[in-house]
């Protein structure tokens, strides 16, 4: 029995998996949307909400905590310069999973995790380009 073992194997190796969770994190804060299965969508949540708080802090040490997950220095300068100053005044649920369709191949669930605050850049972007014309 597995008792007290948190988190999802998905069938891969302890560093497989760990490489995949950070890859995804990685997708997600750098296009602030990806398509994955729900049960992947749930196991990257804490983690990218975990790296968003980091980006909140603003600090030396957060930046290389969040530099030695990431491992992507475009992405943790992302981060710290644009995202984080979005969630300045919410404390906690940085994201949403909306579940979308099934997987042609097998029939897995799929799921489209966002940022929350996403909607609104997009229609900040949409009024200054109509306040231009």
């Amino acid at each position: 029995m597995r008792h007290a073992c948190a988190g999802r194997q998905f069938g891969r190796n302890s560093g497989h998996r760990k490489a995949l969770l950070r890859t995804l994190v990685r997708s997600l804060l750098k296009n602030e949307k990806i398509e994955t299965t729900v049960a992947k969508a749930k196991e990257i949540r804490p983690l990218a909400e975990k790296m968003i708080t980091l980006g909140k802090r603003g600090d030396l040490h957060a930046r290389r905590q969040a530099q030695s997950f990431i491992q992507d220095e475009t992405v943790v300068k992302g981060l710290f310069a644009d995202i984080a100053p979005r969630f300045a005044a919410r404390n906690g649920g940085y994201t949403r999973i909306v579940p979308t369709r099934q997987r042609m191949g097998d029939a897995a669930q799929m799921a489209v995790i966002e940022l929350v605050e996403r909607q609104a850049k997009e229609s900040h972007a949409k009024t200054e380009a109509k306040q231009k014309s």
